[in-house]
């Protein structure tokens, strides 16, 4: 390799890791602070910038929250995929999709925290499209998974299955308003907690 294509290359995985620093930054400020109440500006104060360096790397704030979601939206469907592809009865299914939402939460907390309270305005434009269909996309699985339960005897009969959803939902995705990584409980270990609670109250008797 010559020196000019090994100079370029580094330069590249160095703008790559700023980059990464970057979004970082701007999830934390748009989690703390709110989306719409952000400034570019105030990104790139926290990230110790000038306001024009942050337009190096990014041509808008729409453009960073859109990284930081679609990132995270992109990894969590991936590994809730390969759960649904694994062959696993309803009850280790739902097992396995809380212990990987809680996952998720231990590694894109603030992405978590922006996709729970931007969703709704971001979704209205066009470029944030996605968001909606995520939205529909997990509300059919987990509505799917707790009726598959049901016709394996794993789960409850008598229970509306929306409603199941909706309390899964919020008592897991919530718990990224007071998660810290490095606590006393890693995320697998608050996910079995979890999972305790939730399933002493839908099993099949």
């Amino acid at each position: 390799m010559s020196p000019r294509r090994r100079d370029a290359e580094g330069t590249a995985v160095a703008r790559g890791e700023r980059r990464a620093e970057l979004l970082a930054t701007a999830a934390e400020v748009f989690a703390s602070q709110g989306y719409s109440a952000t400034t570019v500006r105030q990104v790139a104060d926290a990230a110790g910038i000038l306001g024009g360096s942050l337009y190096y790397h990014f041509d808008s704030k729409e453009s960073m929250a859109d990284e930081i979601l679609s990132n995270f939206l992109d990894e969590m469907w991936a590994s809730y995929d390969r759960v649904l592809a694994s062959g696993l009865g309803a009850r280790e299914t739902l097992e396995a999709l809380v212990v990987e939402s809680f996952r998720s939460i231990d590694r894109h907390r603030p992405a978590v925290v922006i996709y729970q309270n931007e969703s709704k305005h971001l979704a209205a434009g066009e470029r944030f499209g996605y968001l909606l269909d995520s939205h529909r996309r997990f509300e059919e699985m987990w509505t799917s998974l707790l009726a598959r339960g049901v016709r394996e005897g794993a789960f409850r009969d008598d229970l509306d299955r929306t409603l199941v959803y909706r309390f899964i939902r919020d008592t897991v995705w919530l718990a990224a308003n007071w998660y810290q990584r490095g606590g006393r409980l890693s995320a697998d270990d608050i996910a079995k907690q979890y999972l305790a609670m939730v399933l002493e109250g839908i099993r099949a008797t």
